[in-house]
């Protein structure tokens, strides 16, 4: 999905305890039609891990004609982690890939040097309306890995490893947890899952990983004797054990990875070490110099004008 910039809400929820280190408050907009809630970056906190942007897209239901298409925009120096609740989207890319994302699959796009991709939605969806909801993420790549050759992963939902206990189900997208590894090979160490609890069932949450957070996708959670609402990113104190426990019927996404090896910039679509790569990028886009999606190309989105945007640097916690 294409980056763009939105204001930061108002804080409105300053609650912590000793588990919960930050909470994130999402910024919501618009985008045809459809709530992003935008959690990463934010002020409060910019990378957890290797993990740079994370977006809430929906819930929605489009009605007939209503739905949007993310028209072909291109990308260098991250992983993008397409993951839907609910709905399909359609990905293709500049490798020639052509894929339908599917509520439980994961869609796992490494840009590397540079790819072009879209993300339309299907013919029935744009005719008659339908549902929409998901999690775009972008996994920041080691520098080592920054300009690796461009690569599209697809993983059904069946061959996604699913943990069910004590009122916890988690099906397991990058990484390890709960004794189980998904198939998804990452650049860098990461854990990324979608959990759902019953009422009064406990998410651990392991100090596996220096950086660790829980997103609340739906229903309530209490952490250390704290009511945490939905939507809120709760960044977990470096070092410590504790768990999350549904106050309601809860989904809750879990994330963690360690820190990468310095800042990273962003500029749009574009994430990168270095400045001048940004630069490159920019003016690659600009002059057509990107490969185009072979069955998806006579659309673009265009780069924002200069002084629309600064680079801005993220920052592993400190």
């Amino acid at each position: 999905m294409s980056f763009a910039p939105c204001p930061d809400p108002t804080p409105g929820d300053a609650r912590s305890c000793d588990a919960v280190e930050t909470v994130i408050i999402p910024r919501a907009h618009d985008i045809g039609g459809m709530e992003v809630a935008r959690v990463l970056p934010s002020p409060q906190g910019q990378m957890i891990g290797p993990f740079i942007f994370f977006d809430r897209m929906g819930p929605v239901r489009f009605t007939a004609h209503q739905a949007q298409d993310v028209r072909p925009h291109p990308h260098i120096g991250l992983a993008t982690v397409t993951y839907l609740f609910d709905g399909t989207m359609v990905h293709r890319d500049s490798l020639g890939n052509e894929r339908v994302i599917a509520p439980g699959a994961v869609n796992l796009m490494t840009a590397g040097r540079g790819i072009v991709h879209s993300e339309r939605h299907e013919a029935t969806v744009k005719d008659r309306g339908g549902p929409l909801f998901g999690i775009q993420s972008w996994i920041a790549l080691p520098k080592a890995r920054e300009e690796d050759t461009p690569d599209f992963l697809h993983t059904s939902a069946e061959d996604l490893p699913v943990v069910s206990e004590g009122g916890l189900t988690a099906r397991i997208i990058l990484g390890s947890a709960f004794g189980v590894s998904s198939p998804v090979a990452l650049a860098s160490p990461a854990t990324y899952a979608e959990v759902t609890l019953a009422p009064g069932a406990r998410l651990p949450i392991d100090p596996t990983h220096e950086d660790r957070a829980v997103f609340t996708l739906e229903g309530e959670v209490e952490v250390d004797g704290i009511r945490f609402e939905p939507g809120r990113m709760l960044v977990i104190r470096r070092g410590l054990a504790t768990s999350a426990r549904a106050l309601t019927p809860a989904r809750l996404m879990l994330m963690g990875g360690e820190p990468l090896e310095g800042p990273r910039y962003i500029w749009w679509n574009f994430v990168s070490s270095d400045l001048e790569r940004l630069d490159a990028a920019k003016a690659a886009w600009r002059a057509g110099r990107f490969d185009l999606i072979p069955m998806d190309h006579d659309e673009f989105i265009p780069a924002p004008e200069d002084g629309a945007g600064r680079p801005r640097p993220q920052a592993p916690r400190p």
